[in-house]
């Protein structure tokens, strides 16, 4: 619904004057007024937004979890305590006490394309707002000035015989628009807008916590890497110094030919595991640099190792009744159902009158001079009501679309609700399985160490074939290489629950934060 006034641009003030010059009513007074009582008297059709309920769950996992993980007789290998309740800190990774660390994910969150990206992509939600706000909220202003140039004849007049004439004719204008939402049609689409700016909001807190979730694992798998290149080159040196004794064994006569090959082809196959290593050393050092938002070539990156990475002790765990509200895949997924629950209010407001007031005042003169002067001013004003009678069907057809869609975003938030809570349970479930793990390869590697070191001796005393030894070797390289990934698994799991936890984002105040953008 529109409405339209002048001002007079000479008088300065809201009265209208008649080519006698007499005032005649204050239009630009009481339209505002008039329109203002109107919208307040409007309804807003379409479904009210409620909050969705939380699951009734008392627990992440079928089976309650205990207190505490298992620990293991290894570096890395402490027990780590869950705490039900708990919150958890805003810079959670801290919680690793690396410095390094730390300032790696503060500079990423700096200089990172992808959440410049997110941020402007917020921006961009939030000036739609401020834009359709404006539209809704405040009448428009426009000014106008033409001036034509122009032939007409004398029976555009009713005078035929007069003949032809050249004039000129000069307009200035001022007009007043503003639109009634009788029915709360815009009022639904703002509430729409709202909920876009919000689910944006999310989804820049989603790129925050994705990020920093994956350097944290990026530079466990880097440290993961270092650990095992350099327990390969242990193992590489320890089989030199054996295939030293098995040549000088063979040269002796003391051992067969076949003996000295076979060392031989167990230290190239040792050898061979160090490049796919270093080729995923240098890939993962790659990937740093681009999560900071440098070329690899630039970047200067710290070096992560598994000896200086702290684990986290204590787990913070949240409630299941609050996962909901805190985990941001689902708090945008709740708000892309609010827009759409916005959007059957915009379609069923489609099917009602629209009511439009307009009116304009100005000035019209045959010369630029004159305009403004008395005899010269003009003002209309008008009211129109639009009712859809028949439109084949395409009014009633979309609202039925926005009602689908609804319930297509409904079940989606349904989705991602169980999808979040299997996450979680996922994680929970890993940590127990990734300590016991440990706790038991930890032993496999002890007892291979053990088994290695009394067959080398047995081997020197010439006890044990050297078919004894090389199974020794081997299964003592590969419950060494087992253990490193045991140990990087528990720190990658734990930054994994912070992750699937939502990341402490509540309690960080920005000017990018939830709801920051919305005029709720």
């Amino acid at each position: 619904m529109m409405h339209t006034t002048n001002r007079n641009p000479r008088r300065g003030d809201d009265a209208v004057v008649h080519d006698n010059g007499v005032r005649a009513v204050r239009l630009t007074a009481w339209l505002p007024v008039a329109a203002a009582c109107l919208a307040m008297c409007g309804c807003t059709v379409g479904p009210d937004f409620h909050v969705p309920a939380a699951p009734a769950a008392t627990g992440y996992t079928a089976a309650a979890l205990p207190e505490e993980t298992v620990a293991a007789p290894v570096a890395g290998g402490a027990a780590q305590r869950f705490m039900p309740g708990a919150d958890i800190p805003v810079q959670w990774w801290e919680m690793f006490h690396s410095p390094e660390l730390d300032h790696l994910i503060r500079q990423a969150l700096k200089d990172n394309p992808t959440l410049a990206a997110a941020q402007a992509t917020l921006l961009q939600a939030r000036e739609n707002l401020r834009a359709q706000s404006g539209r809704e909220y405040y009448p428009s202003v426009d000014a106008s000035l033409t001036g034509t140039r122009q032939q007409a004849t004398g029976a555009a007049f009713g005078q035929p015989g007069a003949g032809a004439f050249v004039f000129s004719l000069f307009n200035a204008t001022v007009g007043v628009s503003y639109t009634l939402d009788l029915f709360g049609g815009g009022r639904r689409e703002l509430e729409g807008l709202r909920s876009q700016v919000d689910y944006q909001s999310f989804q820049l807190e989603g790129a925050y916590l994705t990020l920093a979730s994956n350097i944290v694992t990026a530079a466990v798998k880097e440290a993961s890497l270092r650990a095992q290149l350099k327990a390969t080159r242990e193992i590489i040196t320890l089989q030199e110094r054996q295939l030293e004794l098995v040549e000088r064994q063979f040269q002796l006569g003391g051992g067969a030919r076949a003996d000295t090959l076979a060392q031989q082809a167990q230290l190239a196959q040792s050898r061979t595991g160090l490049p796919p290593l270093e080729k995923e050393l240098a890939q993962t050092r790659n990937l740093l640099a681009v999560y900071t938002g440098k070329i690899p070539s630039e970047a200067a990156l710290p070096e992560f190792d598994l000896e200086k990475l702290n684990l986290p002790g204590e787990l913070p765990l949240s409630l299941p009744s609050s996962l909901v509200r805190r985990r941001p895949d689902i708090r945008a997924s709740e708000e892309l159902l609010h827009a759409a629950g916005a959007q059957v209010g915009v379609a069923t407001a489609n099917l009602y009158p629209q009511v439009t007031l307009n009116g304009n005042m100005g000035s019209q003169a045959t010369r630029a001079q004159d305009l403004f002067t008395p005899g010269t001013f003009i003002w209309s004003l008008g009211a129109g009501l639009t009712q859809p009678l028949f439109h084949g069907g395409e009014l009633t057809a979309k609202r039925r679309a926005a009602i689908a869609a609804f319930d297509q975003a409904s079940a989606q938030y349904r989705e991602t609700v169980l999808l979040g809570f299997q996450n979680v349970a996922d994680v929970l479930q890993a940590l127990e399985s990734d300590a016991a793990a440990l706790k038991a390869q930890a032993e496999a590697e002890r007892s291979a160490r053990d088994s290695l070191e009394l067959t080398q001796r047995q081997f020197t005393l010439g006890a044990v074939s050297y078919l004894s030894l090389l199974n020794a070797e081997r299964q003592h390289q590969q419950a060494l290489l087992s253990l490193v990934q045991a140990r990087a698994a528990r720190f990658a799991d734990s930054a994994a629950l912070f992750q699937a936890l939502g990341g402490g984002w509540w309690d960080r105040k920005t000017e990018y934060a939830p709801g920051n953008g919305s005029t709720r």
